[in-house]
């Protein structure tokens, strides 16, 4: 029986059919071709790309006497994965189909590494590779650090980048592409083959993922039905505020957990899926062992029991964060809930996609609003994915921390010639237009640490032999530097640990900070009293029926995407025109309509702003639209153009839908708004947009308008991370974050006082630009606002748009309880105004 019987023989067996697009892969990688395959979560990628390959290099050749060889042969076949979490998964599914070719046609090894792989695996790898590795870009980049590495990786064919979508818009997407590169020039016949869901930009994301290989992309069209609904509160609050639904819909949440058999409550944040976890034990104790809580922060050991109880269908919901997005096959699951926006159209649709794991069963996922106008995103989120809306990621452009890493972990690897390693690079897309001055820029840094650490022999990391081959040439920075590889930068985490007992998890340094013996926290679903802090260890004990915190992490804002907010604002749009169609607009009526009577709704064509005298003083309120970290950057940009005029001090609150502008003073915003938002008065603004370069004036007046200097250096932080300028320690070894934070700093100075052409600091700003208060998209939003009508409203109340901004204003300043009761004030009477008309 050949390999192509033994499989549709396996396919037989599960009633599957290969579909149209799995056949296509199986042609395309026969033939050599590279690719990017496109499909909905659940139709069946894995098998598309795995079986392809099995079918093309599974057929070993004959031994002299016609008997096959038993040992396995050497590593054929890549498979990257972005989560450690997915390659156990991964492996199993790949193991499945491989038992199912038959191990007598092809004695092929399997295996994984990562992070979680165990020592004596590890050392057993290190001997010899298996025939087919999941792996991350991480522990790929490690093997490129290999002394051997020509020679251990130089009998690839293929490499499969699982999950594309996830590493292409940031620096491991970019450490991707410089490994490929490698790998190609080994074998210029390699098959590179990218799985993706829940992309906008396929073409290009193929060409970012192949560089400048040619490559054949195949859209998975299976038909699958997908269902998106809200949970619905009783009524819509005629004046919102971010959370003010929150737990009042858990009653609905649990009855449609009840209701299902397997349930994955989604939540945007880790502090989010603590409360949640612990409402719904709290409301129903007999759930206990039947629902669980998965989030990263959690340890790994307890993440796997989580994972294998969803596999076998034993639990009834869980409660997680982004860490089941992705690829992990949970064939039970039935229901998806989403609490709280799902800020993105691609986000809802990967989450979706949890349910119904398989080809031909429906998709369904239900958001449940934790704020009114959050009522609105459900009809926009089903609008958008039925008019294909979905967001696209780019590569970033040019990242030099990543690439000097990436030159010293070649210089690891055999060494490298520079003029090569330059026409190497290029070919990606991340590096394509690198100029020859950057490199040499890079060249300098990773051979003496720039101009002004070239006294220190900690930064010789690579310098050239005396035939111009480049290599590490100090063991101790060889060490050194195979122990921080990677991107992923994170604040430094302490390990949360039982007195004399088992690992919870780990939670970041800044939150255990501002805690003191004796304070209590909710973590993992448990209620932990905090006895000490020691070697980077929060140790605890169980506590009962103490006032609790619950863990805040970083990163747990994240922005409402632009294709998102314009569905948001088509939908807006209906309602101006009463047509309230969809649940959601019926719902949330009352609310719309106050807005309308008291200001406007906003609409594609306009710009609502509002202004409002209270004993406050003089407030502005805009609604652009365009996410939090733009509207951030907007309220600093209009408050330091008018200021330009007549000093003054702003108070700024921003949330996804807009920005508020608070003065003691008076401010004439009918008169100066139009004004600001067409340009600054700046002069050297005002001369760069004469010269007819728009963009140059506006980043000046960005960085004028904001603390520049210290938001850079918290970049600068990260970068010189990844770079290679901060040791982050070895195995085993405690750096706390001020520890880390004090040396970059210290170089930061370092560069500004003596190396101000130092490209680490140029780059800080650029992503401090790009990423922190996505420029192009606030570039992009001031070019629509001045093009759309500008209707400005004076009112005689705050607005059930206004009121939500007024309220993250009052949170910066008041405990909880004060807030909580300040609101209730407002909301009463607000509601009495409205109810009088």
């Amino acid at each position: 029986m050949t390999t192509k019987q033994a499989l549709d023989a396996w396919f037989a067996a599960r009633g599957w059919k290969a579909f149209k697009f799995q056949r296509a892969v199986w042609k395309a990688v026969a033939q050599g071709r590279s690719g990017l395959l496109h499909a909905t979560t659940g139709a069946g990628k894995t098998y598309a790309v795995w079986l392809g390959a099995l079918l093309a290099f599974a057929s070993p050749p004959k031994r002299p006497g016609g008997k096959r060889p038993q040992a396995p042969p050497p590593l054929t076949v890549l498979w990257l994965t972005p989560m450690r979490a997915l390659a156990a998964d991964t492996l199993r599914a790949l193991q499945q189909a491989l038992d199912a070719a038959g191990a007598e046609m092809h004695p092929w090894s399997a295996g994984a590494r990562s992070g979680d792989t165990g020592s004596a695996e590890r050392s057993a790898q290190n001997q010899r590779l298996p025939t087919v590795l999941v792996t991350t870009p991480e522990s790929l980049s490690l093997l490129l650090a290999r002394a051997d590495a020509r020679e251990v990786l130089g009998t690839l064919r293929m490499v499969v980048v699982d999950e594309w979508h996830e590493l292409l818009g940031n620096k491991r997407g970019v450490q991707v592409q410089l490994a490929l590169a490698r790998l190609r020039r080994w074998n210029d016949r390699l098959c590179v083959w990218g799985m993706s869901a829940t992309l906008g930009n396929l073409e290009e994301a193929m060409r970012t993922l192949l560089g400048d290989e040619p490559g054949l992309l195949v859209q998975g069209e299976v038909p699958k039905k997908l269902v998106v609904d809200s949970l619905l509160p009783g009524r819509a609050e005629g004046f919102p505020w971010g959370g003010h639904l929150g737990l009042t819909m858990l009653p609905q949440v649990i009855e449609e957990i009840a209701a299902s058999t397997t349930t994955l409550v989604f939540t945007n944040t880790r502090s989010q899926s603590e409360i949640w976890y612990q409402a719904m034990l709290e409301a129903r104790p007999d759930w206990a062992g039947q629902i669980a809580l998965h989030h990263g922060s959690l340890d790994r050991a307890v993440r796997e029991w989580v994972e294998l109880g969803l596999k076998n269908g034993e639990l009834k919901a869980v409660v997680c964060t982004s860490s089941l997005d992705l690829g992990v096959d949970f064939l039970p699951v039935e229901r998806v809930l989403q609490i709280g926006s799902p800020k993105g159209v691609a986000r809802l649709l990967q989450r979706a996609g949890r349910s119904g794991h398989a080809p031909g069963r429906p998709s369904r996922v239900t958001l449940v609003p934790t704020h009114s106008i959050e009522m609105v995103e459900g009809a926009a989120a089903r609008a958008a994915i039925a008019g294909g809306h979905i967001e696209s990621r780019r590569s970033p452009e040019h990242p030099l921390d990543v690439l000097v890493q990436h030159m010293v972990t070649v210089a690891l690897g055999g060494g490298f010639e520079p003029d090569a390693l330059y026409d190497e690079v290029r070919n990606t897309a991340a590096y394509a237009t690198l100029s020859r001055e950057s490199w040499q820029w890079c060249l300098d840094f990773v051979s003496q640490g720039g101009a002004s650490l070239a006294a220190y022999p900690d930064y010789r990391r690579a310098v050239p032999d005396a035939e111009g081959v480049w290599h590490v040439p100090d063991a101790r920075l060889a060490r050194r530097h195979r122990m921080n590889i990677g991107t992923i930068v994170s604040d430094a985490s302490l390990s949360v640990q039982y007195l004399g007992g088992a690992k919870i998890g780990s939670v970041e340094e800044g939150f255990v900070a501002r805690m003191k013996p004796g304070d209590c926290f909710l973590f993992g679903g448990r209620l932990l009293e905090l006895v000490r802090i020691h070697d980077m260890t929060a140790w605890v004990r169980r506590a009962s029926g103490k006032r609790s915190a619950v863990p805040r992490w970083n990163g747990g804002r994240m922005p409402l995407s632009s294709t998102l907010a314009d569905a948001v604002v088509q939908q807006l749009a209906l309602a101006d025109e009463g047509r309230y169609e969809t649940p959601e607009l019926q719902c949330v009526r009352p609310l719309l309509e106050i807005q309308q009577r008291w200001s406007a709704l906003p609409t594609p064509d306009t710009l609502l702003a509002e202004v409002h005298k209270s004993r406050e003083g003089w407030h502005l309120f805009l609604y652009p639209f365009a996410g939090r970290p733009v509207h951030l950057g907007l309220a600093n940009l209009v408050a330091w153009r008018v200021a330009q005029h007549q000093p003054r001090t702003f108070s700024i609150a921003v949330n996804d839908y807009g920005f508020e502008l608070l003065s003691a003073t008076e401010v004439d915003w009918p008169t100066l708004l139009p004004q600001v938002l067409v340009a600054g008065h700046d002069a050297e603004a005002q001369d760069a947009i004469a010269h007819d370069d728009e963009r140059t004036a506006l980043l000046h007046e960005v960085l004028a308008s904001l603390n520049a200097t210290e938001l850079a250096r918290r970049r600068f932080r990260e970068i010189a991370r990844v770079s290679g300028l901060i040791f982050q320690g070895y195995p085993g070894e405690k750096r706390s974050n001020k520890q880390l934070q004090a040396s970059s700093s210290l170089f930061y100075e370092v560069f500004r006082k003596y190396d101000p052409a130092n490209r680490l600091l140029q780059q800080a700003e650029a992503e401090l630009l790009a990423l922190e208060l996505e420029i192009g998209r606030l570039r992009a939003s001031l070019a629509r606002m001045r093009a759309q009508r500008l209707v400005l409203r004076t009112l005689a109340k705050p607005t059930p748009f206004a009121f939500p901004l007024m309220v993250e204003r009052f949170r910066e300043k008041l405990s909880n309880e004060n807030v909580a009761d300040r609101i209730a004030r407002m909301v009463q009477q607000f509601e009495s105004a409205a109810a009088g008309h």
